[in-house]
């Protein structure tokens, strides 16, 4: 074994977390190197996050040429040419990936590309990518592998060849029939671009909707809007084997309601959740130890069983959002400086880019139900917000939870137009701590989105 290379921080992964940790301290004076054996800033910048966003975009584009005539242009639009939209996502990519090599070499630390595993306490092997091998030791060391979509062990199905979203992304032809295993984010945002790009499209879901484990109206609101896009959903249906090849031919043999049924359709898209990737690098040896869902175990300031390593991100059982992975760096990056910041009580909004988008923070009906949390609701259609009437998207909704015996705000439900962005301002209000009645008061520029808050916060609240 060669000599180990002494650093006071050694990143395995360059993800969210990772990366902002790399630069932040490295632009102190700090020796740092990162280990990453394929996608230089992690997944979101190359092919998850940002590639799917644009993919979606683009299908948004798509779905706006198709309704000209309703803007007073030419209807139809054509076919999509998917191997252009395609080419667009790596441009995209492309110029990301070199932002983030500049920020390697402005901020001083060193990216390492290669296969890291550990061999003791603090100790990383590199087999380099163009060969030969070096060993890393890092007076902290911070494990940020991410996670992959998982493919279980269903008969048939890794036989089958499925699409991930990574291969998604890369299609250059529209598929003709695209059958998506799995009704949660990735499935729904991926199976309405699709859709949009002209395939048929099914999505087969073993719950009994689609997003399970949003309320009820918002489930039934995304069931809608996908009927209205013709896009086929079966769910309750547990699939026990597939046969066929993905891009061929392939089927889903299954039942739903005790009923046996065949899914069938040219390609199959599986985006049934996430594994974690910590197996095959020597967590054991440095004696790291995993939770009973393989994720690294670690404490509300993300540090492991082992003295002087941390875990941050995906694979560290975080919620698996890069908003989520850079705030792990702010936890890991005060706690190696003399700060004191840990994981516990934050804020962690969300949002589904469909289109329209669904966004949420704090607590949804759901969730204030089953923590017994006594509550009252505003909520109002989105055609009550008068932006949506100039854009011409009515369909969805706002809600908010306002505890039941003041004025501060639990939790809210955006399905709409700019959702996400919409979400933002009633987050700061609650970070701030302050009461509803502050945006029902407040002078919101007319006519935004946003100005929909006044509406909502002014509604009959029950």
């Amino acid at each position: 074994m060669a000599d180990a290379e002494e650093f006071d921080l050694v990143v395995l992964g360059s993800g969210e977390a990772g990366k902002c940790l790399a630069w932040d301290l490295a632009a102190r004076g700090r020796r740092v190197a990162v280990v990453e054996r394929r996608y230089v800033g992690g997944s979101c910048p190359n092919v998850a996050c940002l590639p799917s966003k644009s993919v979606v975009h683009a299908a948004k584009v798509a779905d706006y040429a198709r309704r000209g005539a309703a803007f007073g242009l030419p209807a139809g639009g054509g076919s999509v040419d998917l191997a252009a939209v395609r080419d667009r996502k790596r441009r995209m990519v492309a110029g990301l990936v070199e932002v983030h090599l500049a920020k390697f070499r402005a901020s001083g630390a060193e990216l390492v590309f290669g296969d890291g595993r550990f061999t003791g306490p603090r100790t990383v092997e590199v087999a380099l990518r163009g060969g030969g091998t070096r060993t890393l030791r890092g007076e902290n060391v911070v494990v940020n592998t991410g996670s992959r979509a998982a493919i279980d062990a269903t008969p048939g199905l890794r036989a089958a060849g499925p699409l991930t979203h990574v291969e998604a992304l890369e299609l250059d032809r529209v598929p003709g029939h695209l059958v998506v295993l799995g009704g949660g984010p990735v499935g729904l945002e991926l199976a309405q671009a699709f859709r949009r790009f002209g395939a048929a499209v099914t999505v087969v879901e073993r719950n009994p909707a689609l997003l399970h484990r949003e309320d009820a109206d918002a489930t039934a609101a995304m069931a809608d809007l996908f009927a209205d896009e013709g896009i086929a959903v079966s769910t309750g249906t547990a699939v026990g084997r597939v046969s066929g090849v993905s891009g061929e031919a392939v089927r889903l043999h299954g039942t739903r309601d005790g009923v046996a049924v065949v899914i069938e359709g040219t390609h199959l898209l599986v985006a049934a959740g996430r594994t974690p990737n910590t197996d095959g690098i020597g967590l054991e040896l440095a004696g790291v130890a995993l939770d009973a869902r393989g994720h690294v175990a670690v404490d509300e300031r993300l540090r492991t069983a082992a003295a002087g390593v941390w875990a941050a991100g995906d694979c560290a059982g975080s919620p698996q959002f890069t908003h989520v992975g850079y705030d792990d760096f702010r936890v890991v990056l005060a706690n190696l400086t003399g700060g004191d910041r840990v994981t516990t009580g934050r804020q962690v909004p969300s949002c589904l880019f469909t289109d329209p988008e669904l966004a949420r923070v704090g607590l949804s009906e759901r969730q204030a139900k089953e923590q017994g949390v006594e509550y009252r609701v505003a909520k109002i259609p989105m055609r009550a917000v008068l932006r949506t009437w100039t854009l011409t998207e009515p369909r969805g909704f706002l809600k908010a939870l306002i505890e039941k015996d003041g004025d501060r705000i639990l939790g809210f439900t955006a399905f709409g137009a700019e959702a996400g962005e919409v979400l933002a301002v009633v987050q700061v209000a609650m970070a701030a701590g302050l009461p509803y009645t502050a945006l029902r008061d407040a002078v919101l520029t007319h006519p935004t989105m946003a100005e929909g808050l006044v509406v909502l916060f002014s509604s009959e609240i029950t």
